[in-house]
């Protein structure tokens, strides 16, 4: 059997396999999130090794305040799309809110939806101890499974907000529980920084954090955060690596004043 270096080093798209391999590997992990064809062929041509169809989309994309809105099957609808952008990257797609909480048959029934009417690879819900039996029941159907532990946006409302979770031996009871159900990787949210460390220490499968700190195994991001699309408040956590927030609104305002001004179309933009 190839050992982890080996597996995660083999040329080709990113497998299930080859991502759970590269923790130990010396490689820090990086996933970014899309939601549309056109953004997912850019993220996938950028090399990183996994992109999300986050049910994030229901606040990023719909202007929603939180992630419950979001429907199954509007994340299937944009999985399929992000699906045919993406090349060499894993594709994760969230499971939202309630479509793994409805018993294990159902919950294998929805995310089975979504792995044949999209081209994921894998799906994402959130929970540790408390999923521990759904995980174990998709991952048993042949579907893989990243957990997610530490602030869940799910659930904000029992949460009372999107606060950082502080419970250190909570937090790794809920890890080491997702792992042992069987799931290949586990995304970390808003934890403390020397939490994150120790769990990733401690649990045989990658960490990806989000507000998490350095000691994951990687990092994921909101793709609208990373270029600077989003509005209003921005996460602590969050490092924006373009500006296009301003960007798109000058592009969009020089071709407003070329059409009033009747500077375009010109005449090298039309046809004799």
């Amino acid at each position: 059997m190839a050992n982890k270096e080996e597996t995660a080093n083999v040329p080709g798209r990113m497998t299930v396999p080859k991502f759970a391999a590269l923790k130990g590997s010396g490689q820090k992990i990086t996933m970014v999130t899309a939601y549309d064809y056109p953004f997912a062929k850019l993220v996938d041509e950028a090399g990183v090794e996994a992109v999300l169809v986050g049910d994030s989309m229901s606040m990023v994309v719909q202007g929603h305040d939180n992630t419950l809105p979001v429907t199954l099957d509007e994340m299937i609808y944009h999985a399929e799309m992000v699906g045919r952008a993406v090349n060499q990257a894993l594709v994760i797609v969230d499971m939202p809110f309630p479509s793994y909480h409805l018993g294990k048959h159902k919950a294998i029934e929805n995310a089975g939806r979504i792995l044949k009417e999209t081209r994921c690879q894998a799906v994402k819900l959130e929970g540790g101890a408390d999923q521990a039996e759904t995980i174990r029941a998709l991952v048993s159907a042949g579907i893989p499974v990243m957990a997610h532990c530490g602030l869940r946006p799910q659930s904000v409302h029992q949460l009372g907000g999107y606060r950082v979770q502080r419970d250190a031996a909570a937090l790794l009871h809920d890890s080491r529980a997702a792992a042992e159900a069987g799931a290949f990787s586990l995304v970390l949210e808003c934890i403390p920084t020397e939490i994150a460390h120790e769990i990733t220490e401690k649990i045989s499968i990658p960490t990806i954090g989000i507000g998490a700190g350095p000691g994951c195994d990687g990092q994921v991001l909101v793709l609208h955060d990373v270029l600077g699309l989003t509005s209003g408040r921005v996460p602590r956590f969050v490092k924006e690596y373009a500006n296009l927030r301003t960007t798109v609104t000058e592009a969009v305002r020089n071709y407003r004043d070329d059409v009033r001004g009747g500077e375009f179309p010109g005449k090298e933009h039309g046809f004799e």
